[in-house]
Order: structure tokens, then sequence, then C-alpha cells
């Protein structure tokens, strides 16, 4: 059903379907005839997460039966597990990846010998500040397999010359002054070596395809290495290539004009296309969903119309009366069909705005069997929505992770960091707010640690705030004589 199709072989899923469940079931359809079938078979995606994610998947497909998955990770983990995702001959010629601790102090010490370029104070934080910036810098280069070497100074415009030959030396400690300490530590930056074994990968699957079904699903090939094991993939004898929510009913006009806008959802599988050849219209749609696919066609049309490139909408009229047209001859209305469960809520604030989205997933997962995903490039709202649901007892699971310094062990050194920085005069909240931490003992059981920060809070640490760590041991110790001269007083 899947690779009886003749090569290059490129399927999509539509975006309101469960991705990793039709991809399963159809899997599992197509090659679970016996336990062992599938375990053959190599599966490409995106992140570690949904390759997770995929594991479950396949438990819900063929529910009651034993199967053996196949071999699941992530796009560019070649390093890990079973061949082809171990390296092997692939990084003979390769060193090996500098670890991102190392690079980060080694950039922020490049940055430190060259502190004359900068005007401002400089200090180890700022060291490290520009360090980080250089290496965003270089990942951006290397990710998209792009040199700047020569190039530095042809990036702004002539207005802005004289400002930009102070950014243009610094940059070139990224461009110029690294791969040379790179090659002295005898090392290689993790995205660049990355990049490498995954143009590598689709080089031998081009000589030498794999025999065994191959399939990479998820991905849209943004970056150049990652295209590169895309169509090779597509073109293996048992391969093909799943995207998601491909766009196949955009008009034509406005489907070339896409690559333009860089910040179309369809723009990168747009290129992806284009770099393998492919016209949209050779994609067909994933077995499994492709009925299911045409009952949310009213939806689909009005959302990608709505996303149309800007200099692409002067035909929005007749768009809407062809899509009037389709619904007359199929008895339905497909704008308001599109419209259907659609609404706008304005918010004042980023609280008001977590507040909303906070409510209507509550609302929606108080329906027993019904779930709800909240869709956000921002992680400040998305914590903000998990922190109002964690109230009401919900444990949001997001695709983010959560940061180390929402955990306690993270808040405690936190809290370590803000104390030793303010040694030489100490602020009572943040000691209190270390003592009082749940991981906090200092040797003591609990029950005497919490009295003895009790009675530290209110007798040294309250009223005029103490101007040195010397003043709150006068105030300890004013107390314990006081204590000592009268032993019937209490703490209270």
């Amino acid at each position: 059903m899947i690779f009886d199709r003749p090569s290059p072989r490129w399927f999509t899923l539509a975006a309101h379907r469960p991705f990793l469940d039709d991809l399963a079931r159809t899997l599992v359809t197509t090659l679970g005839d016996t336990p062992e079938a599938l375990a053959d078979a190599i599966v490409l995606l995106p992140t570690r997460r949904t390759a997770r994610a995929l594991a479950d998947a396949f438990v819900v497909a063929a529910p009651g039966r034993a199967l053996l998955l196949p071999q699941i990770r992530a796009l560019g983990d070649l390093e890990e597990g079973e061949p082809p995702f171990e390296a092997g001959e692939l990084e003979i010629d390769l060193p090996p990846a500098i670890t991102p601790d190392r690079r980060r102090f080694e950039l922020a010490r490049l940055a430190a010998d060259h502190a004359n370029l900068f005007e401002d104070p400089f200090d180890a934080r700022s060291a490290l500040e520009i360090g980080d910036a250089l290496g965003a810098f270089l990942d951006a280069l290397q990710i998209e397999e792009v040199s700047a070497e020569g190039r530095l100074a042809e990036l702004a415009p002539l207005e802005l010359a004289a400002h930009w030959k102070k950014a243009e030396a610094v940059l070139a400690l990224a461009v110029d002054e690294w791969p040379k300490r790179l090659a002295a530590l005898g090392l290689m930056d993790v995205n660049a070596r990355r990049a490498a074994l995954l143009n590598a990968l689709a080089g031998q699957w081009e000589l030498r395809p794999p025999e065994r079904p191959l399939i990479v699903a998820g991905s849209t090939g943004s970056a150049p290495a990652a295209a590169a094991v895309l169509r090779a993939a597509s073109r293996a004898p048992m391969g093909c290539v799943v995207l998601p929510g491909l766009d196949t009913d955009l008009d034509p006009a406005a489907w070339c004009k896409i690559a333009r806008d860089e910040a179309h959802p369809q723009a990168a599988m747009k290129r992806l296309l284009d770099g393998a050849g492919i016209d949209r219209v050779a994609v067909v749609q994933w077995p499994s969903a492709a009925v299911e696919a045409m009952r949310h066609r009213s939806r689909r049309r009005v959302v990608n119309e709505a996303l149309r490139p800007a200099d692409a909408t002067d035909d929005w009229l007749e768009v809407i009366s062809t899509l009037k047209q389709e619904g007359d001859d199929a008895g339905v209305n497909p704008v308001a069909g599109g419209l259907a469960g659609l609404f706008r809520a304005s918010a004042r604030t980023e609280e008001e705005a977590a507040a909303v989205c906070a409510v209507l997933l509550r609302e929606t997962l108080s329906e027993p069997g019904k779930t709800a995903t909240l869709v956000t490039p921002d992680m400040a709202l998305a914590r903000r929505v998990s922190a109002r649901l964690s109230r009401w007892g919900i444990e949001a699971d997001s695709s983010a992770g959560r940061p180390l310094s929402g955990f306690p062990a993270g808040v405690l050194l936190t809290l370590v960091a803000r104390g030793a920085a303010r040694l030489a005069r100490p602020e009572p909240a943040v000691l209190l707010g270390l003592l009082k931490q749940p991981l906090t003992h200092l040797g003591q059981f609990r029950d005497d640690h919490e009295r003895a920060t009790a009675t530290l809070e209110r007798r040294a640490l309250r009223g005029a705030r103490p101007k040195s760590f010397a003043a709150i041991h006068k105030r300890i110790a004013t107390y314990a004589e006081g204590m000592a001269a009268n032993p019937e007083l209490t703490d209270e």
C-alpha cells in the first residue's frame, strides 16, 4: 500500500490528524503481518520526544498483539544505538565533538582575550554573554551550512557601515579565530559535526540505499543536511517521506510565492520539495488518513487561504466564490463549516491571556475522553498556563519540558547563587528563602531546623535591614545573652 508506488515516494498527513497514531496504524497494517515484520523497518523522526511517543502509538495501533518495534530514532542521532544510527565508518575522518560546557567557556575566553574590541567595562559575566552570542551565531551558520568567511562586510547597509565595523570585528572572532582554536584542540562543533554526518549518511544511502523499509516522518527538512537525508530516503527501494500538513489545495500562483515568505508555515516544505525536484501534486495523502482528510477539507481550506502570502491575496473574492460553489455542489457551506468552533479572545495582559487559555483547557478536559493542546511559541505563556492548571490538579505535558529553575533543586541553586552574590550585604528575603527550602537541613532534623529558622527570622532579620552578616551575628548574640540572663523567657 505504501511501497507499491514507484520512487521517489512522498506522502503528507493533514494538520488536523493525529500524526503519530496514523503513522503507526498504517505501518502496522502494511508491515505488521507477523510480530517480527516491523523490526526490519527504520523510522526517523524530528525529535527524541516524538520517537518515544511513536513507540506508545504502536501499542495503541496493535492492541493485544505482540510486536517487535522498528528502529525509531531522532533525525541526527547518528552516534547512538545500532546502525545506521551509530556513526561507524562515517565519522572516521571527523574529529570528536566539543562538549557544550567546554565550548561555552572557550568562546568566553576568546572574547576575553579580545576585550579591547569592547567599549564597556569587561568582566567575566560580559565574557560569558558574548561567548553565548558568538555560539548562537556559529550554530546558525553551521545548521544552514553557510560560510561567512570574507562576507561579514557585505551584511550591513552603507548607512550603518561605521557602527557595523565594531560588530564585524566581534563576529570575526567566531568566523576567523574560533576554527583555529578548534583545530588546536582537535575538536569540532556539535552542529557542524552533525551536519557532516547527515550529509555522509545521505551520500551513503544514495550509493547503497538500504533494502529494508525506511520511513522519514514529521520533518520539514529545514536544515540542508536533513533535506539531503529526506531526498535519499524517498528514493530508496522501500523508502518514503511523510510530511506534516502539506497544503495541497492552495492556489498554484500563491504556492509559488510562499518560498519568499520565510515566516510562512509552508515555506520550509516548499523549499524541500523544490530542492528534491518534486511537484506538489506528486505528494499524496498518507493511506490511513486519505478518506478522513476529505471530511475536514473545509477547515483546512479556510485556514490555509487565510495564511496566504500578502502579495497573493488579490483574488480572495474569487477564492470565496469558488469555495461556496464547491460547497453548493456538495450540499454544504464550506466557509461556515471551516469557521465552526473558531473564535477570538482578546487579553489585556499576559496573565489574563494565561487565565483564558487555562480555563479553556480545563473546560475541555472536564468532558470525559476529550483532550486539548495549547500551541504557542511563547514559553513564558506556556509556563504561566501550566502553573494555573497545576492549581486545579492538572499536570500539563509540555513538549518544551520544564526549566531547571522550576524544580526544587533548581530553586535551591538559584537562591544559593543569589545569596553568594550578596555576601557583602545580605538580603533577608533571599536568606530566608534559602533556609526555608525543603531541601535545606544544615545537618539538623527538620523540626529543629524549622524552629531555628523561625527564631532567626524573628530575632535577627525583622525590622531594619542588617548591613552585614556581622550585624546579624550581633543581633543573635544579644538575643542569646537575654535568654541566658532570664531563662524563664520563651522565644515567643
